[in-house]
């Protein structure tokens, strides 16, 4: 019976090896391919929300490089191919989207919540500065007391 789960489980794992596709495109020269390869990298893929074309096999992915790969064996420049990607899919399918009114969230976002954050931690730091002074004024007697549990903490940690 063991036997039998090995045989289905190897059989699984390499069952999902072979139905992963890889595509082949021909191109006319090695610049042709070097610009497919980054286009690849540059261009997110709609479906996949954070992954570029070349890290994805999602069936829209799969689409959009062979399309790719069409545009540049006509000799599409990028910015045609640039400009067909965005119409179709707007500025989420670039990793890095024009500065513009619809897009000044991504560019400025990142600024905005780190001036958030710097505010916030200088807020706490600056409070807890001013309650430091209150909370270590100890009298004289509370002075004695702390001394002398601290003697028998060292005391106590002697012997151990």
């Amino acid at each position: 019976m063991l036997k039998l789960f090995q045989i289905l489980g190897l059989a699984l794992l390499f069952s999902h090896a072979a139905m992963a596709s890889i595509d082949v495109y021909e191109f006319n020269s090695e610049d042709e391919r070097r610009r497919y390869q980054h286009f690849l990298e540059e261009l997110r893929c709609p479906k996949c929300k954070n992954q570029n074309l070349a890290g994805t096999n999602s069936q829209i992915a799969v689409d959009l490089r062979r399309e790719l790969h069409k545009m540049v064996i006509e000799g599409k420049t990028d910015a045609e191919i640039i400009d067909f990607m965005v119409s179709r899919y707007g500025d989420f399918v670039l990793y890095r989207p024009p500065l513009k009114a619809s897009t000044l969230a991504l560019w400025l976002g990142p600024a905005v919540f780190l001036l958030i954050g710097l505010t916030a931690v200088g807020v706490i730091v600056w409070r807890r500065r001013r309650l430091v002074p209150e909370i270590a004024k100890l009298s004289e007697e509370e002075q004695k007391q702390l001394a002398a549990m601290l003697d028998q903490s060292q005391q106590g940690a002697k012997k151990s």
